[in-house]
């Protein structure tokens, strides 16, 4: 009662194929490694992206003066 031995993983590899036929496995099979190769690229691309933009009054050092008219208490 323990796993399933190798004769059980064949015979539901067989009923498989037979349901769903070798076409229609290829096919499936096709699109997951395209959408993990998809996914993939699009993780190299973000890493790649910088995660923050530098902030243009600290780049060029100005300062952005104001004044606050009423100040409320949180």
């Amino acid at each position: 009662m323990g796993g399933f031995s190798i004769w059980h993983w064949l015979i539901v590899l067989a009923v498989v194929l037979l349901v769903f036929g070798t076409k229609k496995l290829r096919n499936i099979g096709g699109d997951l490694g395209g959408a993990v190769k998809g996914f993939k690229d699009a993780m190299k691309e973000e890493q790649g992206k910088p995660t923050e933009l530098p902030r243009q009054a600290e780049k060029e050092g100005t300062t952005i003066e104001g004044e606050v008219k009423d100040k409320q208490q949180s």
